[in-house]
């Protein structure tokens, strides 16, 4: 038998235009922390909530100590609880486990969904980075994930990226699996309108809010139109 990559069976731009759409609720935001924070980041996080809905917020912190990262989170946490958003916690299972965190999201090698499942128990919201690949997306949704995440779909200075997926993968996903799927990479509101319009659920952001020139609040207020605008992609 014959084994293809996503890249030998090429998807249809127009693939999910030919199936009739389901309901899904409409696109939310996903907050990513800036890549260093300080204690005043806090009143930066409240800041931008102040600015619009944001369904999840995560604390992405990379080669800094877990303790330094506790620390760190601890009011971070608190905020989240108070506005009813989700704070998650990226790579580490360990660490999503000793915060209680409400979610943690994977990259490809931090871990196994299965074994963070076990971990976590059946609450605990798992997010796996699948980047441009429909076969890494379907393993993590039978392994258990919550969602997926596809990306990156623009330029970003956020993290290195090597793959660069077409807005389709959105609508192929969400025509075919009820799991939500999390855009991400380089996202700003002048450029998230095809990603919306093509099925995310969420849109995952971070230097667009944190590096508005009019502040945190503008940023995240900046998205509620494009937010707004999810429909259906055209029936061919």
């Amino acid at each position: 038998m014959t084994d293809f990559t996503d890249e030998e069976l090429a998807l249809d731009p127009q693939f999910a235009a030919q199936f009739e759409q389901g309901f899904r609720p409409a696109c939310q935001l996903y907050l990513i922390s800036p890549p260093a924070i300080d204690a005043s980041f806090v009143d930066r996080l409240a800041t931008a909530f102040d600015g619009g809905h944001v369904a999840a917020f995560q604390l992405r912190l990379k080669g800094i100590p877990d303790d330094d990262i506790a620390r760190a989170a601890e009011p971070l946490q608190a905020l989240c609880a108070d506005r009813d958003v989700a704070f998650i916690i990226n790579d580490s299972v360990v660490l999503a486990q000793r915060l209680g965190a409400d979610g943690v999201h994977l990259g490809q090698g931090d871990g196994d969904p299965k074994v963070a499942r076990k971990l976590l128990g059946p609450k605990v919201q798992i997010g796996v980075t699948c980047h441009d690949s429909r076969h890494l997306a379907m393993e993590a949704g039978e392994a258990g994930a919550d969602y997926v995440a596809f990306g990156a779909f623009y330029p970003t200075s956020t993290k290195e990226t090597m793959h660069r997926p077409e807005p389709s993968i959105l609508g192929w996903w969400t025509t075919l699996f009820e799991l939500p799927c999390v855009a991400i990479g380089g996202i700003t509101a002048d450029n998230a309108a095809p990603l919306v319009a093509a099925g995310a659920d969420f849109l995952a952001v971070s230097g667009a809010v944190w590096n508005h020139p009019a502040g945190p609040r503008a940023g995240v207020a900046a998205f509620a139109d494009v937010l707004a605008s999810k429909t259906p992609p055209p029936r061919a």
